[in-house]
């Protein structure tokens, strides 16, 4: 497994307009600590090392090690505000781990055996690309796989037929919502062929 860190600074200069510089004239992009029993912190980072670090789809679901000026604290990914047009990382917000704790993160799903679903006839939508999770810090799956080997020519695969990871609750379902992952339907061609020869 990949370990992730990060080299960040405090900052006690804020607003909107030093967040302005600091992006600009630092290449540095602004961001804040949430969570556990202490205040929130704001921080820098360096925007090429933020940049870097998303480049792995793992990031956003692992467990960070933030070095804020020699004091290390883990922490997740909770929310990044990005530039509309270029994409790149406008701010960040992270928020605590704390061991023996559970947490809420968002993690991505991989889809599994989609050219089994495929060979049947099938054409695959994807509903949901990721799931809400809550687990302890040690439990937190980097991705939640959704197998389609054994999913039928219109069959809507739901929340309850995924497999959930050891120590991992799906955050939809304990609130009572079971809600579609994927569906293997006929392709729209073959849709629309069927329905002008019934209709005729």
């Amino acid at each position: 497994m990949t370990d992730f860190t990060l080299e960040a600074e405090s900052r006690s200069d804020l607003g909107k307009g030093a967040s302005r510089r600091l992006r600009r004239l630092a290449a540095q992009v602004p961001a804040v600590i949430y969570g556990g029993e202490q205040a929130p912190e704001s921080i820098s980072l360096m925007a090429k090392e933020i940049a870097k670090l998303l480049e792995n789809e793992a990031a956003y679901a692992h467990v960070i090690e933030l070095n804020v000026g020699g004091t290390k604290q883990n922490v997740l990914i909770k929310a990044l505000q990005r530039h509309p047009a270029k994409g790149h990382v406008l701010h960040a917000d992270f928020v605590r781990v704390i061991a023996g704790q559970k947490l809420t993160a968002t993690v991505a799903i991989h889809f599994m055996n989609q050219e089994a679903a495929v060979k049947k006839g099938g054409e695959i939508s994807h509903v949901v690309s990721e799931l809400e999770i809550s687990c302890l810090p040690a439990d937190l799956p980097e991705f939640i796989e959704v197998d389609l080997a054994n999913a039928e020519v219109g069959t809507i695969i739901h929340l309850s037929d995924v497999k959930a990871p050891a120590g991992v609750e799906f955050v939809a379902l304990s609130h009572g919502n079971d809600l579609a992952v994927a569906n293997v339907h006929l392709p729209r061609v073959q849709e629309e062929a069927e329905g002008e020869a019934s209709a005729e």
